[in-house]
């Protein structure tokens, strides 16, 4: 089973910045694709950003121009560094892998890691 860690979360002031990372036991370029998801209380879980294992990008409109994300293969990591971050931002934030070879339905999450943002 694969396992992976966020870490990174914390309170930052609005247009603070921060940076997550999400650990995982196996190599992240293996994955069809990983990606940062957000809940905010009272919400449902939405799509932050996601990258494919082609290296390809999409981001939620809410994020574009702030947020990005990118991953290190030969630390299996996951990384989304933040800028300009707004309160609206404050949510858990949780790191999903889909699609393994052999095991293209293969999905899993991680614990996620609380980021607020005060106004």
């Amino acid at each position: 089973q694969v396992q992976l860690v966020e870490s990174g979360g914390g309170l930052v002031q609005a247009g603070g910045s921060l940076r997550l990372s999400c650990v995982a036991s196996r190599s992240i370029f293996s994955f069809r694709a990983v990606g940062w998801y957000r809940q905010a209380p009272g919400k449902q879980r939405e799509l932050v950003a996601e990258i494919s294992s082609g290296a390809g990008t999409n981001y939620a409109d809410s994020v574009k121009g702030r947020f990005t994300i990118s991953r290190d293969n030969a630390k299996n990591t996951l990384y989304l560094q933040m800028n300009s971050l707004k309160p609206e931002d404050t949510a858990v934030y949780y790191c999903r892998g889909t699609g393994l070879p052999l095991r293209s339905a293969y999905d899993v999450w991680g614990q996620g890691t609380q980021v607020t943002v005060s106004s």
